[in-house]
């Protein structure tokens, strides 16, 4: 019984149902979380982002989900997967991981392993691990208990990628042979695929560079696109050209948002700024990704300007193609400035979670009453391909600035 493993995963969201899922195929597992909304829908089979299946929510091995906090000194091995945003001046918001760092340290035993998986900047699991786990325990890391650091990489709504086929980095410190295998057995259950590395630092820096790298390369197709648009030239086409060079990088122009792109460069700037470091790129897809939300705004208020009815309908709300989520969705941003001047204007998404249609009074079918003479397209839906093909066929006009369909 010594050896045995008890997993907890703490948030239950995006990245920690996925976590969940694969230990639960090996280990006793505890799901916790503290939205008893959360937790009662999944003990339903009913996964509210639409990633999983209720046959894919079967529970194994005794496994449970749980917002109690007494299931929580069962366990000797936790994983933190709550979010980490940022607050309105664009500073890390922690409170949610120094909330759960909390909850925990009220349960920390001897011997006890707990992981980190929230993105982060570098340095503030030593901190979490100095400002509660020690302080309040009064035990010591590295010898009556252990901390490590395994990056998040779910890509919601990508189902190639899933967890248990994607390279996974974890970073912890100790040379106990016991620890040590206890840690790769649980991260080897989640996927084959993993990077053991001693340095917690390097992991948190890695895990930010991976969404700035991207949001500076996406913000590089951005810039290009409203220079071919002011300079009237086909995008596309463009990039279509390029493409025929062997190590051109082919990334889609759009609007950016989600938990990790729009957050991620501002937590490895704001730590570098804390350390008086200038970093020059690691902000600069931020303003170009930004701008357009605003330019797209001014683009469907052109042509809405030119209708004598507008009877507008936006054809996909949520951030990304496919998927529930609406954080920093800039097409839900483009809708809700909208309708503060447009009367007849809805929003169709079949993906879309409940609660979001419901707070945003999103239509989850096509209002057949309203006669739309402007649809408009801001995210690839794959379903959205038959409104677009009804809205030519009956020649509607259509809004398509990133060419989703045509």
């Amino acid at each position: 019984m010594k050896d045995l493993i008890l997993p907890c995963i703490v948030g239950l969201g995006y990245v920690g149902l996925p976590v969940f899922n694969r230990l639960q195929k090996k280990f006793r597992s505890i799901g916790f979380d503290i939205n008893k909304k959360r937790v009662s829908s999944l003990k339903k089979r009913i996964d509210t982002n639409n990633e999983f299946l209720p046959s894919e929510l079967e529970l194994k091995n005794n496994s449970l989900f749980s917002s109690s906090i007494e299931d929580l000194k069962k366990c000797n091995f936790f994983i933190i997967t709550v979010p980490t945003p940022l607050k309105n001046n664009n500073i890390p918001d922690l409170t949610d991981l120094f909330e759960a760092s909390k909850l925990i340290s009220k349960n920390l035993k001897r011997g006890d392993i707990i992981f980190f998986e929230s993105t982060v900047y570098p340095g503030t699991s030593e901190l979490l691990v100095k400002k509660i786990f020690e302080k309040k325990t009064k035990l010591k890391e590295g010898k009556d208990f252990w901390v490590g650091y395994s990056p998040e990489r779910i890509n919601p709504g990508d189902k190639i990628h899933s967890i248990h086929k994607t390279s996974k980095i974890v970073a912890f410190d100790t040379k106990l042979k016991n620890i040590r295998n206890k840690i790769i057995n649980v991260y080897k259950t989640i996927t084959p695929k993993v990077h053991i590395t001693s340095s917690i630092k390097d992991a948190e820096t890695a895990k930010i560079i991976e969404n700035i790298q991207r949001d500076l390369n996406i913000a590089l197709m951005n810039d290009i696109y409203l220079f071919s648009k002011k300079m009237n030239l086909n995008f596309k086409n463009i990039i279509k050209l390029a493409s025929t060079k062997w190590n051109f990088l082919k990334f889609d122009a759009g609007l950016v948002g989600g938990h990790c792109l729009p957050v991620d460069p501002y937590y490895l700037s704001y730590i570098a700024k804390k350390n008086d470091i200038l970093l020059k790129t690691v902000l600069a897809g931020r303003e170009v990704n930004s701008k357009m939300e605003n330019f797209i705004f001014k683009e469907i208020k052109k042509i809405i300007k030119s209708l004598k009815k507008p009877q507008v309908l936006i054809s996909g709300i949520t951030y990304k193609k496919d998927v529930a989520d609406i954080r920093n969705s800039l097409p839900l941003n483009i809708f809700l400035n909208l309708r503060k001047t447009i009367k007849n204007i809805d929003a169709y998404d079949y993906v879309c979670n409940n609660d979001a249609i419901r707070k945003y009074r999103i239509n989850k079918k096509i209002n057949k009453k309203m006669k739309y003479n402007l649809i408009i397209f801001l995210v690839n839906h794959k379903e959205n391909k038959k409104i677009y093909n009804y809205a030519i066929e009956n020649k509607i006009q259509v809004f398509d600035p990133f060419q989703f369909y045509n």
